[in-house]
């Protein structure tokens, strides 16, 4: 039997390894022993009890695949290598994800978007007046939202280093996202950026600064890509993606897939698409061992769904927007169902 090695246990990888371990020797290798429903996380950080409906032990729902718990070193071309030890692969899934990078040093400033972590947050965010959320996107608002829900006595404030919310949304999902926190009176300022900090005081790039009790960075997400570098590092783009081939191969490598959000596609980088790259590779594995034709992988709109704390949630397909309670009950049925098939 084959061997399939699988880096990353999140959407994607955790995807492959279930269906795959009944047709290959499968060995999923992942920096932490469950896997987690990801789009779920902020809202640990007020509802800590929430972590353990969206986390599932990678043994749960793998009864036949090798589960090891460590981070990968390097890999080459036929070997991945951990502490103390290599593993020779016939194939090689990548589903390492991504993180974010604090471009400075601050103990009161959370990047770490894990439940394991965030859960440790939540009696700071109750004695915490002040919370500065640095960046706009999809994860500083959901941030924001969560806190301000729960809480109605904090000074929330959202930095963006541009004009608007949100920027890769439709402009319908940016209008009411910007009405809804101005509605909570969620301070926002636009057009800046904050390049550094001392003792709880954050500096602007203007010049002015802004005073904080605790500190959320949420913007430049970084591939984990390290392992990759001493033999791969041609197919890194600037931006630290890793390219792929239109059947989700690592360019010029049949052997090599990648997926989920270290992949240098564009598109959004969500759940459902790291699922549907699963599939793909899953197939062409498979296909590969019969001698057919490989499947391509199409990138296209998906429904987007986001919380804006546990009552409200805003979808959004295409040019349509929906904001309200629909978009709420539609993220918990979405976990309900995905976490289902891990258990």
């Amino acid at each position: 039997m084959k061997t399939i090695i699988i880096i990353g246990g999140g959407f994607a990888g955790a995807k492959c390894a279930k269906d795959l371990q009944n047709k290959f020797n499968v060995i999923l290798i992942d920096n932490k022993n469950y896997f987690e429903f990801t789009p779920s996380v902020l809202r640990v950080l007020v509802h800590p009890e929430h972590a353990n409906k969206i986390e599932s032990l990678h043994k749960n729902y793998l009864k036949k695949a090798e589960i090891i718990i460590e981070n990968v070193k390097e890999i080459d071309k036929e070997y991945v290598y951990l502490k103390n030890k290599k593993i020779k692969f016939d194939y090689l899934i990548i589903t390492s994800g991504s993180q974010y990078k604090l471009p400075f040093k601050q103990k009161n400033c959370i990047m770490n978007m894990r439940s394991h972590n965030l859960k440790k947050y939540n009696s700071k965010i109750k004695d915490s007046k002040k919370i500065l959320i640095i960046g706009g996107g999809v994860v500083g608002v959901e941030i924001a939202s969560e806190i301000v829900e729960k809480y109605n006595n904090k000074n929330i404030t959202i930095v963006q280093n541009n004009n608007e919310l949100m920027p890769r949304n439709n402009n319908k999902t940016k209008e009411n996202i910007k009405t809804y926190l101005e509605k909570n009176n969620i301070k926002l300022i636009f057009n800046n950026k904050i390049i550094d900090s001392k003792n709880n005081t954050y500096y602007f790039n203007d010049g002015k600064k802004i005073n904080t009790d605790l500190a959320f960075y949420c913007t430049g997400i970084k591939p984990n890509y390290d392992f990759m570098k001493k033999t791969f590092s041609k197919y890194i783009n600037k931006n630290h993606f890793v390219d792929v081939n239109e059947y989700l191969q690592l360019k010029d490598h049949k052997n090599i897939f990648i997926g989920g959000d270290i992949a240098n596609i564009n598109e959004e980088k969500l759940a459902q698409n790291a699922e549907k790259h699963a599939e793909i590779i899953c197939k062409n594995i498979i296909n590969l061992e019969k001698n057919k034709l490989l499947k391509k992988y199409k990138s296209k709109k998906r429904i987007m769904v986001i919380s804006l704390g546990e009552k409200i949630g805003i979808a959004e397909y295409k040019k349509y927007s929906l904001i309200g309670k629909i978009p709420a009950i539609m993220k918990k049925f979405i976990e309900y169902k995905t976490m289902k098939n891990y258990k």
